[in-house]
């Protein structure tokens, strides 16, 4: 017998046995966990609250430089390496690629600079907390005063490399959390501070 005629009877086989078991539906993702501004995420690697998000002309010190028709959207974030090694604010496992906007999927934060001093894309110390400012140049008029925000907070998984990686790292992050903030837009700033 033909292979083609096997191959018709086992893909019958595999649909009448779905469909006995409920068909070839999908199933819809259960909704994530919605934070309050404020409200800490805690995961293994990071306890991370959003505090508020600003929108500013230019703001130096932020690791970002808007062009021409572009304005400085960030948010202030409080951030705590729970791990027991210091922990990069930006890459792959960094609070640059765990915290996102979902107007903006895919798009990781542009800068990274401590609130206090400015230093840019600072590691983080365990059990010591930081505040963090996350900036995304963005079209001038792609936000507003009073617009909200859906912040998505991802969890990365912890990985041991065993080829060419021959340590542990956080990677492949999976959003966990959202919280919903404000835009406040403060024009130019004062100073370029987001105080």
């Amino acid at each position: 017998m033909p292979t083609s005629w096997f191959a018709g009877i086992a893909t019958a086989i595999v649909l009448i046995a779905t469909a006995a078991f409920g068909g070839i539906a999908t199933v819809e993702a259960a909704p994530l966990p919605e934070l309050e501004p404020g409200e800490p995420h805690v995961n293994d690697q990071f306890s991370t609250t959003v505090r508020r998000a600003v929108l500013i002309d230019d703001l130096p010190g932020s690791g970002v430089f808007p062009e021409a028709g572009q304005r400085v959207l960030s948010l202030v974030v409080d951030a705590e390496n729970r791990w027991t090694r210091p922990l990069s604010s930006i890459g792959e496992g960094g609070m640059s690629r765990l915290v996102e906007l979902a107007d903006l999927p895919g798009v990781a934060a542009e800068g990274v600079a401590r609130y206090d001093d400015a230093t840019a894309s600072p590691w983080l110390q365990p059990e010591v907390p930081a505040t963090l400012v996350l900036s995304w140049a963005v079209d001038a008029n792609r936000f507003g005063d009073g617009d909200e925000l859906v912040v998505r907070l991802s969890d990365a998984s912890l990985f041991t490399g065993t080829m060419v990686v021959d340590d542990v790292y956080w990677a492949e992050p999976i959003a966990a959390a959202t919280v919903r903030v404000r835009v406040e837009d403060v024009g130019s700033g004062s100073g370029g501070e987001t105080r």
